[in-house]
């Protein structure tokens, strides 16, 4: 119970801490440039970021498939058939503790914190772009 506390926590704090701006930084180089050189480095990494999270997303959207008993290679297309009532949600994944918890609370649990840093990130791209510009936010 403590693991899945925990890893809620952690998930859905990693987007708040962005859009509070709490997260720590290494300021080696980066504390004495000019906000435009800032900018165009927030710029570039936020990118990154994006697209590790976009393939995060997909992972946590297949692993909550798989514990929800769906044993193909396109989750997307069993998440419609579950809405359509084409899929039927099979043999369920639990965990291996003494206490056998089901899996997919978490993992879909993952997928909402997934999506909310990535909604944060776009947010965080709109504005460097501004800064870029020269734009006070």
């Amino acid at each position: 119970m403590a693991q899945f506390t925990m890893v809620a926590y952690y998930i859905l704090g990693g987007p708040y801490s962005l859009q509070m701006g709490s997260n720590v930084r290494m300021d080696l180089f980066y504390g004495t440039w000019s906000l435009r050189k800032k900018a165009w480095f927030d710029l570039l990494t936020v990118l990154f970021l994006i697209f590790y999270l976009g393939v995060l997303l997909y992972g946590a959207i297949s692993s909550t498939a798989y514990s929800l008993g769906y044993w193909g290679t396109e989750p997307f297309s069993f998440f419609a058939g579950l809405l359509t009532g084409a899929e039927e949600i099979g043999r369920m994944e639990r965990s291996s503790t003494a206490w056998r918890p089901y899996m997919w609370p978490i993992k879909a649990l993952m997928i909402v914190g997934m999506f909310l840093m990535l909604l944060q990130c776009l947010s965080e791209l709109f504005k460097d772009i501004l800064r870029v510009k020269g734009e006070a936010i």
